[in-house]
This record gives C-alpha cells, sequence and structure tokens, in this order.
C-alpha cells in the first residue's frame, strides 16, 4: 500500500464518509426498531360533542393552482362540520388566471352560507410562511387547519382530528399522507414509496415514542395558542413547518402523528417538479438547523434521544453530498490499485454489507410494515433505489446553497389535477423549463459508465454493481428531466388570455430528435472517455502489474522481461503531474531508472547466485521496482485531471448547454410567432 500521495489521502477521506453515512441508515433502522415499540398505554381520541365543537379557521395557502384550486375548496366545504364554526381562508398570492377562478368559487360558496374570504397581498414576501402569518392576523378560530393545494381533505377530517386534543398542551396532529395517482408512472411510485417509509416508519416511531416531531406543512391542525406561543410562522427558511415545530416543541408543547387517518394528495408528475420539491426540502432543513440545532441541543425540556433525532433530521440531507463524494473517490481508488480491504473475500464481504445495510434492510423493514401487501411495494422500493442516487445532485446543491446562505425563491411544486394513467400535463401551463442541475447529472452519469470499465479492467469486477446502482439512477433521473422539460414556454399571466389549443407550438424535426441526439453524444462522451482510459491509464495499469512481478522476481531473467515489457507500455517522456511537477513523475526520468535496472540486471545475470553480493543486488532492483511503482501510481489520478481532459469536459458540457439554449430560444420564437398568427 502506497503510504504517501494521493491514494492515502482519498481512502481516509472514503472511510470517514462510508462510517457518517452508515450511522444515518443505522439510525433509520433504530426508528424502525422503535415504529413497533409503543411506549406508555395507547391514548384513545373522543369526539367532542356536537355543541362543544370549537371554531376552527381553515388556511389554504395558494400560488397559481388553476388546476386543482377548485378540487380543494370543494373538499375542504363539503367537510361535515357546522358552518358557521368554520372559517375558510384562501391565501391567495396568484398572479395568473388563478385570482379570477378562486375569487368565483369564493363567491359560490359564500352564497352558499360559508364564512370564505379571498385573502390577496400586495406582494409575496414571506411566501407561503408569509401567506399563513397574514391569515393569522384575522383568523377567529381556537384551531388552525392547513391544507396545500394538491390535498383532497376527507369529510371527517375536522372531527376525527379535534378529538386528539383532549390534552390542553396538544400543540399540533399530523395526519399520513395518501397518493390518488401513486400509480401514474414509475416516479410516482418512488416518490409515493419514500413518503410511506418517512410517515410509518420515521414520524409513527417518533410520536408513539415521545420524541420530538416535525409537522408537515399540511394535512394537519395546530391549536392557535401554541402557534403564538412558539413565535408565528417565521419566513427566514424554506420549511417554515419545521422551523415552527420544533420552536413549539422547545416551549413544552405536544405533538401527535396519526398513521391510521390518510389524507389523499397530488404527487408531483413532472421531474422538474419532483427535484424542485426535494430541492426545498433540503436546503430547508439545513437552514432550520443552522438556526435552531444549537437551541434544541441546549434546551433542557428537550430529552437526549429528541436531541440526537433533531440532529439527525435536520442534518440527514447532508448524506447527499457526501454520497456523491464517496462515489467519486471510489473509482479513483480502483485506478490507483490501491488496497481497499485486506483478502480476497473483501470485495464479497463489502457487497454483502451494502445489500444487507442497503436494499435488503429496507426490504425487511417494508415487509414488516407492509406485510402481505408488501411486494407491490418493494417493486416500487426497487425504482426508488434510482430517483434516490439520482435526485442526490439535485439535493447536493439545495445544501451548499444553505450553507453558503444564498437566499432563493420559494418555487413551489406545480400542480396538474393529475389522478390516473393517461391523464395529460404537457400541454399545461406551469410546466417546468430543463435546469442546468441536469448537466451535474449527466457528468455523473458518465462518469459512473467509465468508473464500470475502470473496476472491471483493474480487476475488481466484483464492485461493478455497486457503482451500476447509483450510475442508473443518474441516468434515470436526468433522462426523465430532458423528457419532461419543455423549451421556450411562456409563462401566462392573469391579464392575458390563455394560450388557445390552436397556438400550442408543435414540436419542431430538431425537437423530435434532442433526446436521441442527446443520449448519443452521452454514449459518444462514454466511448471517448473509454478509448482515453483504454489509451492512457491501462498501460499504466499494466506496466504496474509487470513491475510488480519484477518486485518479487527471483532471477535477473525473470527481472529483465517483466522490467522490459513495463518499459514498453510507458510513455518515453512528460511528466503527468502538472501540478506542482518533480523528477519522481517525470517519465523521461523513470525511463532512465529502468535502463539502469536493466543493465545491472544483464551484468548481475553472469555473477555466481546465491553469494551475498547476488542477493543484496537483487534486493536492491526490488526495491528500486517499488520506487517506479510508487511514482507510476502518483502519476495515474493526474491523468484524469490532466489539463486536456479538463478542456475537453468543459467544451462537452458547453456544447449538451448550447443544444438546450438552442432549444429554448427556438420554442419561444415559435410561441412568439404563433402567438402573433392568432393575434392577426
Amino acid at each position: 500500500m502506497v503510504m504517501y500521495g494521493p491514494g492515502p489521502f482519498l481512502y481516509t477521506v472514503f472511510i470517514i464518509v462510508s462510517w457518517i453515512i452508515m450511522l444515518y441508515t443505522l439510525n433509520f433502522y433504530y426508528l424502525a426498531y422503535q415504529s413497533k415499540t409503543k411506549k406508555g398505554p395507547r391514548q384513545i381520541a373522543r369526539a367532542p360533542s356536537l355543541a362543544s365543537l370549537p371554531a376552527v379557521t381553515i388556511q389554504l395557502p395558494l400560488y397559481n393552482e388553476k388546476y386543482v384550486a377548485r378540487r380543494l375548496i370543494s373538499a375542504v366545504c363539503g367537510m361535515d362540520y357546522p358552518k358557521e364554526k368554520m372559517q375558510i381562508q384562501l391565501l391567495d398570492d396568484s398572479d395568473d388566471d388563478t385570482v379570477d377562478l378562486i375569487r368565483a368559487i369564493v363567491d359560490e360558496y359564500r352564497f352558499k352560507g360559508f364564512d370564505i374570504v379571498h385573502v390577496r397581498r400586495a406582494d409575496r414576501t414571506g411566501y407561503k410562511a408569509g401567506a399563513l402569518k397574514e391569515g393569522m392576523k384575522s383568523a377567529t378560530g381556537e384551531f388552525i387547519a392547513i391544507f396545500d393545494a394538491d390535498f383532497i381533505p376527507p369529510a371527517n377530517f375536522l372531527k376525527h382530528l379535534l378529538g386528539h386534543f383532549g390534552d390542553p398542551k396538544m400543540g399540533f396532529v399530523q395526519c399520513k399522507w395518501g397518493h390518488v395517482n401513486e400509480d401514474y408512472s414509475t416516479m410516482t411510485w418512488a416518490e409515493a414509496v419514500s413518503l410511506d417509509i418517512h410517515f410509518l416508519v420515521e414520524q409513527k416511531a417518533k410520536s408513539q415514542n415521545q420524541i420530538i416531531l416535525n409537522f408537515n406543512g399540511t394535512a394537519g391542525i395546530w391549536r392557535k395558542s401554541c402557534i403564538e406561543d412558539a413565535g408565528g410562522w417565521h419566513t427566514g427558511t424554506l420549511v417554515e413547518d419545521m422551523d415552527l415545530s420544533y420552536r413549539a416543541q422547545m416551549k413544552g408543547w405536544k405533538c401527535k402523528f396519526l398513521d391510521d387517518f390518510v389524507v389523499d394528495a397530488e404527487l408531483p408528475v413532472q421531474m422538474n417538479a419532483a427535484k424542485r420539491q426535494q430541492f426545498r426540502w433540503a436546503k430547508g432543513s439545513i437552514q432550520v438547523a443552522q438556526k435552531l440545532l444549537v437551541d434544541v441541543i441546549i434546551n433542557r425540556k428537550v430529552t437526549a434521544e429528541s436531541k440526537v433525532q433533531a440532529m439527525v433530521h435536520m442534518t440527514r440531507h447532508i448524506v447527499n453530498p457526501l454520497f456523491l463524494a464517496q462515489f467519486l473517490i471510489f473509482p479513483m481508488l480502483l485506478a490507483m490499485d490501491f488496497t481497499l480491504y485486506q483478502g480476497d473475500w473483501a470485495p464479497l464481504a463489502v457487497s454483502a454489507i451494502y445489500i444487507a445495510l442497503g436494499p435488503g434492510g429496507y426490504l425487511l423493514v417494508i415487509n414488516k410494515v407492509w406485510q402481505r401487501q408488501w411486494k407491490g411495494k418493494a417493486k416500487q422500493f426497487f425504482f426508488l433505489n434510482f430517483f434516490a442516487a439520482g435526485m442526490t445532485v439535485n439535493n447536493s446543491v439545495g445544501v451548499f446553497d444553505a450553507l453558503f446562505g444564498r437566499k432563493n425563491e420559494f418555487l413551489r411544486t406545480p400542480k396538474f389535477g393529475i389522478v390516473k394513467r393517461g391523464d395529460d400535463w404537457r400541454g399545461k401551463e406551469y410546466v417546468l423549463p430543463f435546469t442546468r442541475t441536469t448537466l451535474l447529472e449527466i457528468f455523473f452519469a458518465v462518469y459512473g459508465v467509465i468508473s464500470i470499465f475502470v473496476a472491471i479492467f483493474s480487476g475488481n469486477g466484483l464492485y461493478a454493481p455497486l457503482i451500476a446502482m447509483p450510475t442508473i439512477g443518474f441516468i434515470y433521473v436526468a433522462y426523465l428531466t430532458i423528457v419532461h422539460s419543455q423549451f421556450g414556454r411562456k409563462k401566462v399571466h392573469r391579464l392575458e388570455s390563455p394560450r388557445p389549443a390552436a397556438v400550442q407550438p408543435k414540436k419542431t424535426a430538431g425537437q423530435k430528435i434532442l433526446l436521441p441526439g442527446t443520449l448519443a453524444f452521452l454514449l459518444l462522451g462514454a466511448g471517448l472517455a473509454y478509448y482515453g482510459y483504454y489509451a492512457s491509464i491501462y498501460p499504466l495499469e499494466q506496466s504496474l502489474g509487470l513491475l510488480s512481478r519484477a518486485e518479487t522476481a527471483q532471477t535477473p531473467e525473470q527481472l529483465t522481461e517483466y522490467v522490459g515489457m513495463a518499459k514498453r507500455l510507458m510513455p518515453e517522456k512528460g511528466n503527468p503531474v502538472w501540478l506542482f511537477p518533480t523528477a519522481r513523475t517525470d517519465f523521461a526520468v523513470l525511463h532512465l531508472q529502468l535502463d539502469a535496472m536493466l543493465v545491472r540486471s544483464a551484468q548481475l545475470s553472469v555473477q555466481e547466485p546465491h553469494t551475498e553480493v547476488y542477493g543484496v543486488a537483487m534486493a536492491d532492483m526490488h526495491a528500486a521496482s517499488l520506487i517506479i511503482q510508487e511514482s507510476i501510481e502518483e502519476t495515474i489520478p493526474f491523468i484524469y485531471i490532466s489539463p486536456t481532459n479538463l478542456t475537453i469536459s468543459g467544451a462537452w458540457v458547453a456544447v449538451i448547454l448550447s443544444i438546450f439554449a438552442a432549444m429554448r430560444i427556438a420554442g419561444t420564437k415559435r410561441f412568439q410567432e404563433a402567438t402573433a398568427t392568432v393575434h392577426t
């Protein structure tokens, strides 16, 4: 094992990252165990009598939700609760024709006797948190129920949840989310099982074991006095729900999650929308950690177990950049022929541990949670593996945005009213455009393909499946992002007329060949990268193997044969170490050293074997062979990041970026031409 150079440093980082990720994984299994362990007697909710039903304010924060606004409002107004005890607030920050739609619906239900108000602000200061804060100023209810636009509350929602507020210190009650379009695509499969695992394992374990719990932003009820006592809604993070729920529990308020009461909602059907949602959760969690983690740790009202779980929950998205670091480092270590683990059994043991702590362990949890229905969820979990791996790039950007204090607009997740397979969303407003984050996903996809070849050709083929799994995930997410992206769409504002069907720009020949052309370009890049590896790295790895044999050669003739073969595989000149180069990594110098070994070996071949002089000379040449090996190993990482390779990679990314920029410009131009034609 080389004891200096980049190898030991990368290996140390790799091991540290692996342990951190494993600790987060083990914590999940701890919660899975806790979700089956109930502390204390089960508390039965008692529904309040009709005469004692409290006044409730229902807040519906909306922003450009014309496809789901009526569905939400109709469900809320259809709840089995006295009209005179419901105040419904439409907290509408829309800037398109959703405003007129909501105004008409509000007038309709007000005529039917509902206390329903349409709240409009001058601007979107604070976004959703700002809207909820504005609504609190005029809220008349003792309790506050909150629903996002994509939710469909059942008729008995209020009566059922209010039965859990018998304890005056109960601050909020959270329901499990259901999914009206779970079977729409493989992506919604992955989203659904991911959310189900979060609720039925993490939230359930924390709730029934009195561990600090986060509110999920919707499908729940708050006690108004709890919100006020905790300091109200703050607008400094992208996850105002987590922020408020932690502050409330630090004040001594209790909370509860109901795993047996489900409120259906619509899952994002466009990959870009899912990425936006995941980005917001990742960045917001780190923002809350920066804001509240120290306060939680030093708060005496928070138990030690809750402190640990709060730290894990707030910081868990750190796993995303750590995973990417691990993904980048592992192939480098294989390419350097670095001894990762001792023993021929190591690759099998590592793979077994990965399967046991990863997919195997999760499948066991799924089996325990869903029991007879576990096979269907296991099928969904198969796609979740790819979805989660591919999403690490997007989430890592969110983590770094939070760590570096970058301010972002609260970008909502668009909804299209999609319920069943076959429902189309592509021709609707709010479809999101292509994002540059996809270029990073493409990079990791290509890097993964190259890494698979590196694992195979470095004699570590058993590690190839471990690299292939996340690589497929990067390809999966990048592919769906490209397929789902809109190029050149124009936002239709409230004062404009909605786009007529005749104005929908048709796909041109260029758009039709965009996806296959991009995939072909990716394959070309992977092919060129493989050729570069085969032409420049692979010969050096072969020479390392030959020099390793020379290091153990028993005769000068054997040593001469191996050194001569290694010499022919090495470049005759050049120094790949462009950053602080030394004579150690100069190929011309290495060739001189090999020539000296060959000369000395030829001289030694005529000497009497098994003498002291003979033995010392062979030992010296063995040591010289080892030194040359170490020098070659030091050059290999710099060949990967040579100025030429960096330039080619930059040009390759620039071409992809140019393709999508051109498609955007062309799409915008076609829309403008079509609009001009209609006006004419």
